[in-house]
């Protein structure tokens, strides 16, 4: 019969490390050769002293003295027992075998058992109880690599690794590991979010919460370029425009003061889906979350005309001031002038800055848009794009009134989001020559929308947390 003896179980004494004499050898070695290497600098005249070339010396020899450090810990949570319960499930030792780390400063080379249930994929207590990533990164290691390839490439990644020093993994390691991340992350993205949703401070001069959502066109490797092409040739027109590309949704909760500063803002980004269902979704939770801590914030709906945007906003989400963003409508009021004038017109500049005035400042400010365009219609009864516009301004009237909802200190402009997809999805996603795969991209839009609500460390801390295991020892009893 065996007794279960718990992480918590004895370990043998070890010396004590404050004194130098008791260190192991690789650490006392890089501690003299790092003394050694500063006292032969501090012996020269100051004049024969070659910063830079000093500073690249030291950065070297401090790294070498952190990888033996973190190597004693990863030989520490080596446990070598005929068996052991990993997470609740019986293993049995198969052997012993010496496998390479990337640490923050560099590979190292650790001896550790290995344990198997059953038939299944062998396993090490170094990775349960260190939260190794993809099998044989630290966790530091994966998340200053994560954080980097999330904010730019691989290859540049790479590139300013080499020149701070330290860990240099590969650009094909730099370009996996937010996939396999990512790939945690979404197993339990409803959990983790709830966990932000529930973790997130409101500042007491919040007033109001806005929620927008919008999209971007990115490159897309499966977005059916070359067919879309190939068919607009059989058309006899030449191929132009998009083709291959799907929208990334994004979307954003904003706090703002009873002035209409804005104090603070979380971002969501998803992989083009079907109706942007888990962006809905993530938006939601996010909102109802902030709304139960202070159900006193007034809510603002901001977004552009689109149907599929108002028809979540409108029915899916508490009652609150909808708000159509102002650009938007501007753009509009362009589109009609520009018919009846002409944009490069006299007419059409004049006309456009005292109706866009309006709009924005004056009460009744749709109406009378809504009267100047009636009225250019009936003067050009065959111009369908006045009639459109017109039309668009007579269904969106009870949104655009502009003059009202900034007065009480509320947003009249969905730019947030706007700075969001640009921010989140173009910066990063559609530089030249990039097609992006599902797994990859949604891998970057989530470390960014993490990175840019300032939620990174607290995401980092949740998946590490769930990466790492509990081991328990088993003994025969007495």
């Amino acid at each position: 019969m065996d007794d279960i003896a718990t992480a918590t179980r004895e370990r043998p004494v070890h010396p004590d490390y404050s004194a130098h004499s008791n260190l192991p050898a690789p650490l006392a070695t890089a501690l003299r050769q790092l003394g050694a290497a500063l006292a032969e600098v501090t012996s020269r005249p100051p004049e024969e002293v070659d910063l830079l070339n000093v500073e690249g010396q030291v950065r070297e020899l401090v790294a070498a003295v952190e990888r033996a450090s973190v190597q004693m810990v990863l030989e520490h949570l080596d446990v070598d027992a005929p068996q052991v319960v990993i997470d609740g499930v019986r293993h049995r030792r198969v052997g012993r075998h010496e496998a390479t780390y990337l640490t923050g400063a560099g590979e190292v080379r650790v001896e550790r058992s290995l344990y198997r249930s059953g038939e299944g994929r062998a396993v090490t207590t170094v990775d349960v109880l260190g939260g190794i990533v993809d099998g044989w990164v630290t966790p530091r290691a994966a998340m200053v690599a994560c954080f980097l390839v999330g904010e730019t490439t691989p290859g540049m990644a790479e590139e300013m690794l080499v020149r701070v020093g330290g860990m240099t993994p590969s650009r094909s390691t730099l370009d996996r590991l937010p996939k396999v991340v990512s790939e945690d992350w979404e197993t339990h993205r409803l959990r983790h979010e709830r966990a932000l949703d529930a973790a997130v401070e409101l500042p007491d001069e919040a007033a109001s919460v806005a929620i927008s959502l919008d999209g971007v066109m990115v490159p897309m490797k499966d977005g059916g370029r070359a067919a879309k092409r190939a068919a607009t040739r059989t058309k006899g027109r030449p191929p132009s425009g998009p083709a291959g590309f799907r929208e990334v949704g994004c979307g954003t909760l904003t706090l703002y003061d009873a002035g209409g500063e804005r104090l603070a803002t979380r971002r969501f980004a998803r992989m083009p889906e079907r109706g942007k269902a888990s962006l809905k979704q993530s938006l939601k939770n996010g909102l109802n979350a902030i709304l139960e801590k202070r159900p006193d914030l007034r809510l603002v709906k901001v977004a552009d005309g689109a149907l599929d945007n108002w028809t979540f906003l409108s029915q899916a989400l508490p009652e609150g001031v909808e708000v159509l963003d102002y650009f938007h409508a501007v753009e509009h009021l362009s589109r009609a002038l520009s018919a009846a004038y002409g944009e490069s017109s006299r007419e059409f500049h004049r006309i456009h800055k005292r109706l866009r005035h309006k709009l924005r400042d004056n009460d009744d400010g749709v109406e009378q848009v809504i009267r100047s365009l009636r009225h250019l219609a009936r003067k050009h009864p065959r111009s369908k794009a006045l009639r459109t516009e017109l039309g668009y301004f007579r269904k969106n009237r009870a949104r655009m009134r502009y003059a009202a909802v900034a007065a009480e200190g509320l947003p009249i402009g969905s730019g947030v989001v706007e700075a969001a997809c640009k921010t989140l999805a173009s910066t990063r996603m559609k530089r030249s020559g990039m097609r992006w795969g599902h797994e990859g991209g949604q891998a970057i839009l989530t470390l960014r929308s993490r990175q840019q609500s300032g939620e990174f460390d607290v995401t980092w801390d949740r998946l590490h947390r769930d990466r790492v295991g509990r081991v328990e020892m088993l003994r025969e009893a007495a």
